[in-house]
């Protein structure tokens, strides 16, 4: 037997009607719905002769199948219907293992109508299976009797059974996460995926509410598109869409590339949770009312023109005219966010269709809207995806057009670009009463990364347009330009603060010179740690909020006074100690040895043995004694053996041939494939050093070898940094000297990236 979730061979046309053999499984490919009733209708037309005729005993479809809506390698969910009649098991082996022997997956069940209807009163996953029941063969009466029952009881316990849903679908999504932010979500698990679509189609059967509109069900069978390209692209059944398959996925759907598809996935994912959002507030207003018999809902004004009516806002009567004020749809929306109350949907669409645009520049009233909107804190991600799902946030921004669920591949962003700036106004707006102006604040935090998806770095080409944006919104230009430096600048901080030396002077003066004023860095500082918080875990560390800390202290001290740092005195311990000194303190790692070449790079070796990165090191040489002070954080969050450590650092710092033969093999066999790693050079970047970053894919033990490679080839690094971020690094080389001629420079790039 040929399996449905196969292909046809090329030349070879599948059998149909009477040319089909008596058994056989019609081979049925392709992406849309056609193909989706076809292949319904050829596994109809193989499990129907599987059950002879006889009274009380019928074949159900759940599922897919159910809904005429199978996937190419989707599963066939079957239940067997009986009215007790005897020698049933063997009528299900007898359907069961045809299908097996098809090599078609298979969830079945065989149950009486009463059995059936008691699983779904006390399991409302199976309830809302039962919906989409369908006759394939057999007694049509004893099918009825399960499928009419079925859903009459849905409709009159919905509303009860939902509270339950819904906490099994927050776990859902708590494990699976929201689809329309994923790089590699699940299609059907994932909120606002397939799934959810099933529970809005249970609502709407059970008449809560309408909550299969039209936009709904064109983004459900946009979903089911994509989940039919992907089992085409992998042959196999699979929902997660992973990275290598996004292209092929995407070609055959006829959309560009892979980024193409992440944005349509993400804007259908985001339209159905929305609706499922408003379909549980529907029941629950439901469910509520039905509490409180009799009683009138209350109206209750929360702002001018906005009233909150039985849990929602709704425009207050005056609101609605003939010429209603531009700047309404912003002022809604500060009111949702403020109050963290739903905008009714049908207000949502009266806004859309007749609020009018608002005037080049805003009008007072919109402007003061938009930072209450921005600045609200938890109800501004809310209250933003609301409006944005019904058109007014282009209203207000066209520029969101272009940044709508744009994907950013790097993995330690956990959102699209659109709701990143998002989140990123809604973290600044924890750190308002930190600044002079929170307004520009968050502002700034969400055009912060506008100039993401243009030609160009896009802090340099986002100055720009931030600055266009500011203007449109009514903001005097001194205030533009103050946005348009948060935008060019918003990198500043943590790119010097990881990967340049803080007791540099040169260092300091630039930043300062860059700043030019104590109100631009501490805004700077803000908006640093608001865009963090809104990347994702990996982008903020204890240590990195330390020496952002750090060089703002230093660069405010420049500001206030003119002076600039005087670089730090050794430990003195380390020149008082016998050497070999090794000093552990938390996650500082100091020693000392007699001077020699090559120390740097023995500490990062032995410190890369006990699976510890350096996060920065100095090296120094002091009255004959070579000293390295590094900071360091265990590599996978466990802490090494303080004494290993120790004594392993001790016989490396007196040249033990045990500990540098372990760091050589450790290094060679650390080495392995990755992005092509690129060497820059910075002239004058210190004031006794040249600079050379390497940037390159990150591996244990790097900084080893680079040091190491280095050394040999006559460089003497005096301090590294080391700024790692995902899966890559830009670790910044501090080399003693003046600025090397064109072959040196060569030659040390060159052995930089053999060593990588």
């Amino acid at each position: 037997m040929t399996s449905l979730a196969g292909r046809s061979a090329p030349g070879n046309p599948t059998p149909t009607g009477a040319d089909r053999p008596a058994g056989e499984v019609v081979v049925v490919s392709g992406v849309g719905a056609a193909a989706r009733q076809r292949r319904a209708a050829a596994y109809d037309a193989f499990l129907a002769p599987l059950l002879p005729p006889r009274p009380g005993v019928a074949l159900l479809a759940v599922g897919g199948l159910g809904r005429r809506q199978c996937a190419p390698h989707g599963d066939l969910d079957l239940v067997l219907l009986h009215a007790g009649v005897p020698g049933v098991d063997e009528l299900a082996a007898a359907i069961w293992y045809p299908v097996w022997d098809a090599g078609l997956r298979l969830d079945h069940s065989v149950r009486t109508v009463a059995e059936a209807l008691s699983v779904a009163q006390d399991d409302v996953k199976v309830a809302l299976g039962l919906l989409d029941a369908r006759l394939v063969a057999g007694d049509p009466a004893l099918a009825e009797a399960l499928i009419g029952t079925a859903a009459d009881h849905w409709r009159r316990t919905a509303v009860r059974q939902l509270p339950h849903l819904r906490e099994i679908t927050t776990a859902r999504w708590a494990a699976h996460g929201e689809l329309a932010f994923l790089l590699e979500g699940d299609l059907k698990e994932a909120a606002g995926g397939l799934r959810d679509v099933g529970i809005l189609r249970a609502i709407a059967t059970a008449g809560i509410t309408d909550a299969l509109r039209p936009a709904v069900r064109a983004a459900h069978l946009r979903l089911l598109d994509v989940r039919d390209a992907l089992h085409e692209q992998v042959g196999r059944r699979v929902d997660r869409l992973v990275a290598q398959e996004r292209d092929g996925v995407a070609a055959l759907l006829d959309l560009d590339d892979g980024d193409a598809l992440l944005r349509r996935v993400a804007g259908d994912a985001r339209t159905v949770s929305h609706a499922l959002d408003d379909a549980f507030r529907a029941a629950d207003r439901l469910r509520g009312g039905r509490s409180r018999a009799g009683h009138r809902p209350v109206r209750r004004p929360v702002a001018r023109d906005v009233v909150e009516h039985d849990g929602e806002l709704v425009l207050a009567r005056t609101a609605i005219g003939a010429r209603p004020d531009p700047s309404l749809s912003l002022r809604v929306a500060a009111a949702a966010a403020t109050t963290r109350l739903p905008i009714a949907r049908a207000t949502c669409e009266w806004l859309a269709a007749y609020c009018p645009p608002l005037p080049t520049p805003w009008p007072a009233d919109a402007r003061a809207a938009l930072f209450t909107l921005l600045g609200a804190g938890p109800g501004l991600v809310p209250a933003w995806e609301t409006c944005d799902r019904y058109g007014l946030v282009d209203g207000w921004l066209p520029e969101w057009t272009r940044l709508r669920s744009l994907p950013q591949h790097n993995p330690v962003h956990r959102f699209t670009l659109d709701r990143h700036l998002v989140q990123t106004a809604y973290e600044a707006s924890r750190h308002s009463r930190d600044v002079e102006r929170p307004d520009l604040l968050l502002l700034g935090a969400l055009l912060h990364d506008i100039g993401k998806g243009l030609p160009g770095d896009h802090s340099t080409v986002g100055g720009p347009v931030a600055e266009a944006v500011a203007a449109r919104i009514g903001l005097p230009e001194p205030e533009v330009a103050l946005i348009g430096t948060l935008v060019r600048l918003h990198l500043l901080l943590p790119d010097v603060a990881t990967r340049r030396d803080l007791a540099d002077p040169v260092t300091i003066s630039g930043v300062a010179e860059a700043v030019g004023d104590p109100g631009v860095l501490d805004l700077l500082h803000a908006l640093v740690r608001a865009d963090a918080a809104a990347t994702g875990p990996a982008a903020w560390s204890d240590w990195k909020g330390r020496l952002i800390a750090e060089l703002v202290g230093r660069v405010r001290t420049a500001l206030d006074t003119g002076a600039l740092p005087a670089p730090p005195a050794p430990d003195p311990a380390l020149l008082a100690e016998p050497l070999p000194v090794v000093h552990l303190t938390g996650d500082r790692v100091a020693v000392a040895a007699a001077d020699r070449r090559g120390l740097l790079a023995t500490v990062a070796g032995c410190l890369a043995l006990h699976r510890l990165e350096v996060i920065s090191a100095d090296a120094s040489a002091v009255d004959g004694r070579a000293l390295v002070e590094c900071r360091v954080q265990p590599r996978y969050g466990l802490a090494p053996d303080s004494v290993a450590l120790s004594a392993d650092l001790r016989r490396a710092l007196v040249g033990d041939v045990s500990v540098i033969q372990r760091l050589r093999g450790r290094a060679l066999a650390a080495r392995g494939s990755g992005a092509a790693p690129r060497v820059v050079w910075h002239r004058e970047a210190a004031t006794d050093a040249v600079l050379l970053e390497l940037r390159a894919a990150d591996a244990a033990g790097l900084l080893y070898r680079v040091t190491s490679a280095l050394d040999e080839a006559g460089a003497q690094v005096r301090a590294a940094r080391i700024s790692t971020l995902g899966g890559d690094v830009v670790d910044a080389f501090y080399l003693v000297g003046g600025w090397p001629d064109d072959a040196t420079r060569g030659r040390l790039e060159s052995a930089v990236l053999a060593a990588v």
